[in-house]
């Protein structure tokens, strides 16, 4: 799909960090912690001799992941996996982890990031940066040929990533056939792992996001799709958290991402949608299946995958201590799967990494640890809440600028949803979701509006002051 970019002016998103009461400075005492932590000693265990690669945004320095991806004597696969180990740096009990609780992620802004850990450490003394010695959790991953998990082992180790990469650097050199070494299997195991997760269900949405970039003195808005290689990258951070939540649910303790499989009636509505849509449905093929062989590109394709989304609701962080919950599934995972790669971002995975180590090591897991896990869903909830609302309002805001001035025009728009009836028998005028390219504007239309097609729409309303975009159709 090519890249919307239409030139925005002068934004002020300080409005959004109030709004959200985003915290600012770090208290003193927790930064004072985080620059004395800097000088504690690295692991003994010494893996510098894996050249792990990261893989991220191009401008990232906060950087969780590590990667060395390798083929088994007798067929099969090893994943090694470095994740920087945060826990190591931020004491139990100390003013630094209450301030991240506090903060429960890094909420991501366009004119910045609120971090979670202060810079010194986030994108510093424990980012996994190239070419420096760095702390992490080493997992090590066994696959067979058709990349079932085949054993599994973690520990803390002493690592130094050879390069950073960035996705759209390395999409062209695994296009021209000289992706780098370390993980230059990853196209065929990332293709291998993504047909495993269709098979147990799987439902992964191709969507193209919204992303507010700056440009110059102002902003762009951009519709990106995701690129085969962040896909392919998704799915090994998807094996360790399964990975991780298999050695929980053996330990009976731990904390899992969980989210309800779709509902038979959510389903039963998609049908009905690719029936109108003329989206091919094999019988016999899974959500899954028909999702992915959907082209996000196309009016009835973007409209069909936003239908979709309504499959995955509901998702939640689920703890539990001595007895294994009834329900341990992520309805888009299609299996058991845990958050523990992302410690750097996010307040569970730190926590969820150590109850994986203690677990796999044979030994009991650390009482702050453990106290912390009742204590993390609600906490994790609430900081999810946060960061939604900050890419939501974000988005918003951008698109109310880019058409304050255009009350009145007319666009060609693709329908993307339909409001259906009031729950409650009332009536409502009709209306829906459109889409338009240029700029790339997702917004509320009045009218009957046909799911699927294009058609023409006047913009009524675009008001920076309330973040309010609305169309009608013609």
């Amino acid at each position: 799909m090519p890249i919307k970019r239409v030139l925005a002016p002068r934004i002020d998103f300080s409005v959004l960090r109030k709004e959200l009461e985003l915290p600012d400075a770090y208290p003193a005492e927790a930064l004072a912690e985080a620059e004395q932590a800097v000088a504690k000693p690295l692991p003994s265990t010494d893996r510098t001799d894996i050249p792990f690669v990261t893989v991220d945004p191009a401008t990232s320095r906060d950087l969780d992941q590590a990667m060395h991806l390798s083929s088994r004597n007798g067929g099969g696969f090893r994943v090694r996996y470095a994740i920087a180990d945060v826990a190591a740096y931020v004491r139990p009990g100390g003013p630094l982890e209450a301030e991240t609780w506090v903060r429960g992620q890094t909420i991501y802004l366009p004119d910045g990031k609120v971090p979670l850990h202060p810079p010194v450490l986030s994108e510093d003394a424990v980012s996994l940066l190239p070419d420096v010695d760095r702390a992490a959790v080493v997992w090590t991953i066994d696959l067979d040929a058709d990349a079932a998990i085949t054993g599994i082992a973690l520990e803390r180790a002493r690592v130094r990533s050879r390069a950073k990469l960035d996705y759209a650097g390395l999409q062209r050199a695994v296009d021209a056939g000289k992706a780098p070494e370390p993980i230059a299997l990853l196209p065929q195991l990332g293709a291998l792992l993504t047909a495993r997760a269709a098979d147990r269900g799987a439902v992964n949405l191709p969507l193209p996001e919204q992303e507010v970039e700056p440009d110059g003195d102002g902003w762009t808005l951009v519709l990106r799709a995701p690129l085969p290689v962040e896909e392919f990258n998704a799915q090994i951070s998807l094996l360790t958290g399964m990975a991780a939540a298999s050695l929980m649910l053996d330990g009976r303790v731990g904390l899992l991402r969980t989210m309800p499989a779709p509902r038979s009636e959510a389903v039963t509505k998609l049908r009905a949608a690719a029936d109108s849509l003329g989206v091919q449905w094999p019988d016999g093929a899974t959500v899954g299946a028909v999702v992915s062989s959907v082209d996000p590109a196309s009016p009835r394709g973007a409209a069909f995958l936003n239908q979709a989304a309504d499959l995955l609701r509901g998702a939640a962080y689920t703890a539990f201590d001595g007895s294994v919950p009834a329900e341990t599934g992520h309805g888009g995972v299609g299996a058991a799967y845990a958050h523990v790669t992302a410690p750097l971002r996010r307040l569970a995975d730190r926590y969820a990494t150590e109850v994986c180590l203690a677990l796999h090591a044979g030994a009991a897991v650390p009482d702050w640890a453990r106290a912390a896990l009742p204590r993390l869903p609600e906490a994790m909830a609430a900081t999810d809440r946060v960061a939604s609302a900050a890419d939501r309002g974000a988005v918003a805001l951008t698109e109310a600028v880019l058409l304050a001035g255009r009350v009145g025009e007319t666009f060609e728009a693709g329908v993307l949803d339909v409001d259906e009836p009031r729950s409650d028998g009332r009536s409502r005028p009709p209306g829906g979701t459109v889409a338009i390219d240029d700029p790339a504007v997702q917004a509320k239309c009045s009218g009957e509006l046909p799911l699927g097609e294009r058609i023409p729409v006047r913009l009524a309303e675009a008001d920076p002051k309330t973040r309010t975009v609305r169309f009608e159709q013609i």
